[in-house]
């Protein structure tokens, strides 16, 4: 079971939260203010993070944005917040998934266990290999022509879920399913902005793919190009 921490300052949500966690089998600290949270995040070694939105010092989105400059842990949004621009916005920081309340600590957990398989996984697996690309799941880090490519936390689930397909066509549905978690307010137009981040990174366009190639109405796959 994870070690979680619970950035919620309704004091009432956070308790009844924390004790059903707990009875689940999960380790929680809480944290009442984004300060708190930020502090509890560097210092306390947990697993995954389930952050509110409105905190009463720091606006949520603010956290989230200063986790992801200096941490990758996997962040849920937990939010009664339900405002598609909102989730999109979280999302595009960073958070690996998002929930409306009112949800149940079962609900959570399931949600929570999806995103932990997504980010640790198995510390032996070798890394992904596609051409000149190379995507190391343990490391978190790819590699392009022996360059290291810096992306965002979603773009590497997107480029991990794709290399791990490599040839494969992928619908956008499943992107939203298996990347996204079908999270609220995620839609086809938001896959497309993170591939044509992604393209950006690989240094390709749309009308000149390289690694990722796109059928309208079908999907996308990602496969090494053509040997010089």
């Amino acid at each position: 079971m994870a070690h979680v921490l619970l950035v919620e300052d309704d004091d009432l949500i956070r308790r009844a939260l924390t004790l059903a966690l707990e009875r689940l089998g999960h380790r929680v600290v809480g944290a009442s203010t984004g300060a708190e949270g930020l502090t509890l995040a560097v210092k306390d070694g947990v697993d995954i993070i389930v952050l509110d939105l409105g905190l009463p010092d720091l606006d949520g989105m603010q956290v989230l944005k200063m986790l992801r400059a200096s941490l990758s842990i996997p962040v849920v949004i937990a939010t009664a917040r339900d405002e598609e621009a909102q989730t999109v916005a979280a999302l595009n920081l960073g958070a690996d998934d998002y929930v409306i309340k009112p949800f149940s600590a079962e609900h959570l957990q399931a949600r929570m266990a999806a995103v932990l398989r997504r980010t640790q996984p198995d510390p032996l697996r070798p890394p992904l290999r596609v051409g000149g690309l190379m995507v190391d799941l343990v490391a978190h880090s790819v590699l392009l022509d022996e360059r290291e490519l810096e992306l965002r936390p979603k773009e590497f689930a997107l480029l991990s879920y794709l290399a791990e397909r490599a040839g494969r066509m992928v619908s956008k549905a499943e992107l939203r399913a298996e990347v996204w978690q079908n999270a609220f307010g995620v839609t086809d137009k938001t896959v497309d902005v993170h591939l044509s981040w992604l393209r950006r990174r690989l240094g390709e366009s749309a009308v000149a793919p390289r690694y990722l190639h796109t059928v309208r109405g079908v999907g996308v796959k990602l496969q090494a190009p053509p040997a010089a």
